[in-house]
């Protein structure tokens, strides 16, 4: 899906929001105009899974303090409860990463896709220069070993 022109990362500023609209950014809200080339370069750079984890961790911390404070039993318990909601939470938002991100970048007007396709492109890119690295890595290794031959 191809991004409309003037509506890609490279064309909007990238602001970031303060630090109370990044939690409410965090917890499924949406964002201010201002910030939306910010969401898109969340979702789409190198460490977007990082920062999709890090934002489950800050929705996760409401019902796992509330655990820890409120629950009835030990703290074993308590923490093993804890424990097991997070690492469940972690497997199923794991499994969903892309459809989440797409689902804030489509919250910020992007349409539908416009994020794995940034994704993908960056890949092919990485890719792309990985292999010019390589092949210049190649061909002075080629180079060396001529020379030490004298030819």
């Amino acid at each position: 899906m191809a991004v409309p022109e003037g509506r890609g990362a490279s064309a909007e500023s990238v602001v970031r929001p303060a630090p109370h609209r990044w939690v409410w950014y965090a917890f499924g809200g949406r964002l201010p105009e201002r910030n939306r080339g910010w969401v898109l370069h969340d979702t789409t750079t190198r460490t977007w899974w990082l920062r999709h984890v890090a934002r489950m961790l800050v929705q996760l911390a409401v019902p796992i303090a509330l655990i820890m404070l409120l629950l009835p039993a030990s703290w074993g318990l308590r923490a093993a409860c804890a424990g097991g909601g997070l690492a469940l939470a972690l497997f199923y938002s794991i499994a969903y990463m892309p459809e989440a991100t797409e689902n804030r970048v489509m919250k910020a007007g992007y349409p539908a896709g416009t994020a794995t396709e940034h994704r993908d492109r960056a890949g092919l890119v990485r890719q792309q220069q990985e292999s010019e690295r390589k092949r210049a890595a190649s061909a002075k290794r080629a180079a060396r070993y001529r020379d030490r031959l004298g030819r």
